[in-house]
């Protein structure tokens, strides 16, 4: 019984980097192919390591497989993260149908600042609701030089 729980778990596991891999060919622009890609290899490789444990069940073995399942489940989403802003600030070009960049307009490619959201409560303190205000217009107009990176001076 704990054999065939076993090759479950590996042949669950094995599937979902299987579709790690499809998504990788399939995804059209590189911030889409880490999000698929690190997604889903983190859950197969959880998959896999729960595999080991319930055939090894020996507490070395189970106590290494579960400090590889965190260390991949706290590592993997931190360096796509890291890598998706690497690669937006270095201008890799979205997807032609992608519809919201959030980071338009809002971050800073000289000084690698995020100019964060203004959180607006519906009800003002001075009464006033806030659709009935006009929006930051630092959110909203686009600065003439926006298209071209400034020059960085070392």
């Amino acid at each position: 019984m704990l054999d065939l729980l076993c090759a479950l778990c590996v042949i669950t596991g094995a599937l979902f980097i299987a579709i790690a891999g499809i998504g990788i060919l399939r995804m059209p622009d590189l911030f889409m192919r880490m999000s698929c890609t690190t997604k889903v290899t983190t859950l197969g490789t959880g998959f896999i390591m729960l595999a080991v444990a319930v055939k090894f069940p020996q507490i070395e073995v189970i106590s290494r497989a579960l400090v590889i399942t965190v260390f991949t489940f706290l590592t993997a989403p931190v360096a796509a993260h890291m890598i998706a802003r690497a690669a937006y600030v270095t201008g890799v070009q979205l997807w032609e149908k992608t519809s919201v960049d959030q980071l338009c307009n809002r971050y800073d490619r000289c000084t690698c600042t995020l100019e964060s959201c203004p959180i607006v409560d519906e009800l003002q303190v001075d009464g006033s609701v806030a659709s009935e205000r006009p929006r930051n217009e630092a959110l909203t107009a686009q600065p003439e030089d926006a298209a071209a990176p400034k020059e960085v001076i070392e």
